[in-house]
């Protein structure tokens, strides 16, 4: 029997390990799709990609399937579905051209390290709109992997056949349903995580 020196390396690092494998090796990118949150519009569908340089990532977010000419908001969330999201943050807007496709570009910190925290004591914060906090509550660092898409209007939502329900996920506070997520991952281990 003949082994190739690829073979041989693997072979020479299981023994080294004492059998239990060898770690996979670091990417600096990947890419996932996320999934319809919504019956009212089954061919959702939207692919990611994130590339990093070490400093931070690239994001890429690519969307299609969706309602033409009109307005979404994309959140890193906690959990991938409702009602409770878990902490979330405002990345940004993604708009859709006529044939309901869309594409956005983030740059940030999207991988394994991702996290919100609020050490010590609770601490003043801004009230801008009606349902602002006034104080925001200690955490402790707490990891948020996971990816979803808003309609920036109930309105929208309505004329696309959806739900008019209004949620939280917008600049005003005055967004439509959830649209895309990414479920399709278990829910503590979203693939923000994936990238290390």
């Amino acid at each position: 029997m003949r082994l190739f020196p690829c073979a041989l390396i693997a072979a020479a690092s299981l023994l080294v390990s004492g059998g239990q494998g060898v770690a996979k090796p670091k990417s600096d990118r990947i890419s996932f799709d996320m999934v319809a949150a919504n019956n009212c519009l089954p061919d959702a569908e939207g692919e990611v990609t994130i590339k990093s340089d070490g400093e931070a990532e690239d994001m890429t977010v690519s969307v299609s399937g969706l309602p033409p000419k009109t307005g979404f908001d994309f959140f890193v969330i906690q959990f991938p579905t409702g009602p409770n999201f878990g902490l979330s943050w405002y990345q940004g807007d993604i708009e859709t051209n006529g044939a309901g496709k869309g594409v956005q570009h983030f740059r940030g910190r999207f991988n394994i390290e991702t996290f919100i925290v609020a050490p010590g004591m609770p601490a003043p914060a801004p009230k801008v709109f009606d349902d602002n906090a006034t104080t925001n509550p200690p955490t402790p660092p707490v990891q948020i992997y996971h990816l979803g898409l808003w309609f920036n209007s109930p309105d929208d939502a309505r004329a696309a056949g959806c739900p008019a329900n209004v949620t939280p996920f917008n600049g005003e506070h005055h967004a439509g349903i959830q649209v895309l997520n990414t479920s399709n991952f278990l829910p503590g281990n979203g693939p923000l995580f994936n990238l290390q």
